[in-house]
């Protein structure tokens, strides 16, 4: 067995270029399950079949709970991108970064702009043995490098398309 090691430092050498320049790609299917409804009942499959699980409304929004919801992936996706860009960061500015966590807690709640929904997220980051005004800093150089936490702030590129009715659904088999 491979012994598991973190993403070299140089990932994090700037880009110099115009377009975006992909890295990596993926999609996950969600179909509606049991209730045709896919936040209710749904699964979510990753194309390339590591991720195929049960999404459920949790209990807090008058589902069965049971499964796991969309905010718990996005706070998961955040929390774990969050991370590796600390730790990247970290080891880069010779910081040690050993038992470092980030929790990211994301709210589902009504937009009171529009009265429909909107999704907040917290992020809390927990650097134990390095001085407050280190990890201020790093945490701060985080936040700028994070795609997440940059997507948060600025946007995200997002196009929504229907596919014709000959298109199949991408699926994992």
């Amino acid at each position: 067995m491979v012994p598991i090691a973190p993403p070299p430092v140089s990932l994090l050498d700037k880009y110099q270029g115009q377009d975006v320049q992909p890295l990596y790609r993926t999609t996950v299917t969600v179909t509606g399950g049991d209730a045709g409804h896919g936040r209710a009942s749904g699964v979510a499959r990753s194309d390339d079949g590591n991720l195929n699980l049960n999404l459920r409304m949790p209990q807090a929004l008058g589902g069965p709970g049971g499964g796991t919801n969309p905010e718990q992936l996005f706070a998961a996706g955040y929390a774990a991108c969050f991370h590796g860009a600390l730790v990247l960061l970290a080891a880069r500015a010779g910081i040690a970064s050993e038992g470092a966590s980030v929790s990211v807690t994301v709210e589902f709640a009504r937009d009171p702009m529009d009265g429909l929904f909107v999704l907040t997220a917290h992020t809390r980051v927990q650097i134990p043995g390095v001085e407050r005004a280190v990890a201020e800093e790093l945490v701060r150089n985080t936040e700028r490098f994070c795609p997440y936490t940059k997507m948060a702030r600025k946007g995200i590129v997002n196009i929504v398309a229907l596919a014709s009715n000959r298109e199949a659904p991408d699926r994992a088999e």
